[in-house]
């Protein structure tokens, strides 16, 4: 009597236990209010569902090679997937995957998102960040008669401008307020039309396609080429003599956006000291924010050694210019007043979105992709197709339970009404367990649900024609209990065994959908030994002790 109510207690422990950690509880996470990610407190049951239950985005994302070959494959994949793990928990999607599949795909599964387009261009944007000083040695102005040459020379220059699409003697209309002393110059952001305008050149149109298409701007290595002149130079910049011919020391880089100036397109070059003073790998915060005068701003924080090297740097640039460079764009070129320390700011301007300015912090705080990626696939799952699913089965996961109490309780009677009573306990702690291992059940893991219902009971009818062949050999009720669950234990120990080193194979090879089944497999394994050879078995007992002699079972 003293071992049935330990086994009793336990018994209550486990269902106390598993509603617990089923209960709905208050959590804190991050959610989407009004297109953006706050911090919110919510309630909810602890068990989550995947990709195919709520819907959601499944990407496959590859190496991108078109700029040279990655030598270090496998490196350069475990470096990208912890940085898209990191964004990817910025972002704030719940439960994604984020996995290697071979040698050179990554896949990414992104449970419940709803801008499907935003979350492929932040897992896949590089974001390396670079802070470099403009050159004050005008050695741009210098080596264009000499890329000229080069071009007259090796015969580059196939598409000429246009007498419209070359800039035109003298400033056009408006440049000259633009250039009027005190204009300002320290914060110039893409669109902002006070920004630095191109000078006068009173040789356009004289000289080759550099000196034609390059005007010089106000600020020290800042330059201005018309929209138009954009694909001619660009061509021209990737040609090996041209670039062999670069100042040393020295490279270009364009600004991110165009300028209207005058009613005319225009895009920042920037000339600026190829050794960057810092880069973004210093970065331990990033925040958006708003400024009344300088419109979308992104702040960050440097760690210790970061704040040093920064500190040092722009300490002996003092009233140079520093331009912030984003994905060898760049983005803004501020004055830098004084030295600089832990602290920094980048402003994007009143065009830019809130939205953009979260994006860049998001991936600054993740970090910077090493190896570009590009997405080889992608697909959506909608949020009405998950409620199909998940309908789908719970119909199916109610129809297998359905069968198997008529089938338990017509064909053992009695004994199948205790294996039933135990079934319920089975589905508990199943729940309990796949929530207390924050597991994600996805559809294929309703399947492995289903199927650990057949395998619950699968045990009892071990157990009970043990105990028939007992009955049958003339053994009293008791012993043939005792000796049915005793005999059946190797049975059951083995055919559980084999299942589950299948499923652990399963998790260990498998994809998302592949592991769901796995994990939800395992927990119902666990679940079913516990209900079939402790919880059922104490229900005999229980049934045993308020009969002194019982003279039959029904079984």
């Amino acid at each position: 009597m003293s071992n049935l109510k330990y086994r009793i207690l336990v018994i209550v422990a486990l269902v106390a236990a598993s509603l617990w950690a089923l209960f709905p509880r208050t959590v804190v996470e991050r959610v989407n209010r009004g297109g953006v990610f706050v911090y919110d407190t919510i309630q909810r049951v602890p068990l989550k569902r995947g990709l195919d239950l709520q819907g959601g985005m499944h990407l496959a994302l590859e190496l991108d090679e078109t700029n040279g070959a990655v030598a270090d494959k496998s490196d350069a994949l475990d470096q990208a997937i912890r940085v898209i793990r990191n964004r990817i928990d910025e972002f704030g999607v719940a439960e994604p995957v984020v996995q290697k599949v071979g040698d050179d795909r990554i896949i990414v599964e992104l449970p419940g998102i709803e801008d499907a387009e935003r979350a492929a261009e932040v897992v896949q944007k590089a974001a390396f960040l670079e802070f470099q000083i403009t050159d004050k040695t005008q050695a741009f102005e210098r080596v264009m008669p000499r890329l000229d040459q080069i071009v007259r020379d090796q015969r580059l220059a196939t598409n000429v401008p246009s007498a419209d699409s070359a800039p035109r003697p003298g400033a056009p209309a408006g440049i000259q307020d633009l250039l009027r002393p005190g204009a300002r110059t320290d914060s110039a952001a893409p669109g902002d039309t006070t920004a630095a305008a191109p000078a006068p050149d009173t040789a356009a149109g004289t000289e080759g396609p550099f000196r034609r298409s390059v005007q010089q701007g106000q600020l020290p290595g800042q330059f201005f080429v018309a929209t138009t002149d954009v694909s001619l130079l660009e061509q021209l910049l990737t040609a090996e003599q041209v670039r062999a011919a670069m100042p040393p020391g020295k490279e270009l880089r364009w600004g991110a956006d165009s300028l209207i100036i005058g009613g005319r397109a225009y895009r920042e070059l920037w000339m600026l000291d190829a050794r960057p003073i810092i880069t973004g790998e210093y970065i331990t915060d990033a925040r958006p924010m708003q400024d009344p005068t300088e419109g979308n701003v992104v702040s960050f924080q440097l760690n210790t050694e970061g704040a040093r090297r920064f500190r040092t740097e722009t300490g002996r640039h003092v009233n140079d210019f520093m331009a912030i460079v984003l994905d060898e764009r760049v983005v803004t070129a501020p004055r830098i007043n004084s030295a600089i320390g832990r602290n920094g700011q980048i402003t994007l301007g009143q065009g830019a979105r809130l939205q953009e300015a979260q994006d860049l912090a998001l991936v600054l705080r993740a970090g910077a992709l090493q190896t570009p990626l590009r997405i080889v696939e992608s697909r959506s799952v909608g949020p009405s197709l998950g409620a199909d699913a998940i309908q789908s089965g719970i119909r199916a996961g109610i129809l297998g339970i359905v069968l198997v109490v008529i089938i338990m309780v017509g064909y053992y009677r009695f004994a199948g009404m205790l294996a039933v009573a135990g079934l319920v306990l089975f589905s508990l702690f199943t729940m309990a367990m796949l929530a207390g291992m924050d597991a994600v059940l996805t559809l294929p893991g309703v399947a492995g649900y289903v199927l650990s219902i057949g395998m619950a009971v699968d045990a009892n009818f071990l157990i009970f024609e043990r105990i028939r062949e007992e009955l049958d050999a003339g053994r009293t009720v008791r012993g043939a209990v005792d000796s049915g669950f005793h005999n059946a234990l190797s049975a059951i120990i083995d055919s559980n065994v084999t299942t589950a080193l299948t499923a652990l194979v399963l998790y260990q090879f498998g994809t998302g959908p592949v592991r769901g089944f796995a994990v939800t497999l395992l927990a119902g394994l666990a679940a079913s030994m516990i209900t079939a050879i402790f919880v059922v078995r104490t229900f005999f007992l229980v049934w045993l002790s308020r009969r002194e002699t019982p003279q039959t079972l029904s079984i």
